[in-house]
């Protein structure tokens, strides 16, 4: 590895910067740290400074087995995290075992302009040592010309004891700006983990 990965990998704190001659600054806005909460909100932070923001999770740990780690957007002066969402989803799984090798389509994880809450996880683990890690990507999200991509990929100790890849891409379908943030499980709280957030220079 060379650049910013190199030489601040598991750094999630302060400014992290790039070696010379490779990728850019990452700029710590805010971290969370969840303890059997319903929610993590990012309602500050997200704006014009950045175009790019990342939301790092590093062991997301739900109160149940087999909850689906979800996001969702809110629009400058919007009541409720309900944007409009078109995605697509991919999985690659493992079985501890060695069997039940897979990749393919997560059907049911996708929108297609929908307003529910998106997946970026799936059938996460309860066990004390499962949890799910990885991130989201978001991209100019205070344009109000075009759409808001974003980008997740997870890696997850499933209930089912699989090690579990899941892949999400797609956009918020709004010109309005995007300045907040929410994460939650499909069911029951967030038990353990941090999300911390970043403005990408």
């Amino acid at each position: 590895m060379s650049g910013i990965i190199a030489q601040n990998s598991g750094r999630h704190t302060g400014l992290v910067k790039a070696a010379s001659g490779g990728g850019g600054v990452w700029n710590l806005i805010e971290t969370l740290t969840a303890s059997s909460d319903a929610t993590l909100d990012f309602t500050s932070g997200i704006d014009s400074t950045y175009d790019e923001y990342v939301f790092k999770f590093i062991n997301i740990h739900p109160e149940t087995d087999g909850e689906y780690f979800q996001f969702q957007g809110n629009a400058v002066g919007g009541s409720g995290y309900n944007e409009t969402i078109t995605s697509t989803a991919i999985y690659y799984q493992h079985k501890e075992d060695g069997t039940d090798a897979e990749v393919g389509y997560a059907t049911g994880s996708d929108q297609a302009q929908g307003t529910a809450f998106q997946e970026i996880g799936r059938d996460v683990g309860g066990d004390n040592d499962q949890s799910l890690s990885g991130y989201l990507h978001l991209f100019n999200p205070s344009s109000t010309t075009f759409v808001k991509h974003f980008i997740s990929t997870s890696t997850i100790y499933q209930d089912s004891d699989y090690s579990f890849g899941f892949r999400i891409g797609g956009y918020f379908n709004t010109t309005s700006a995007i300045d907040e943030i929410q994460f939650q499980m499909s069911a029951d709280n967030i038990d353990a983990g941090t999300i911390a957030l970043y403005g990408i220079s």
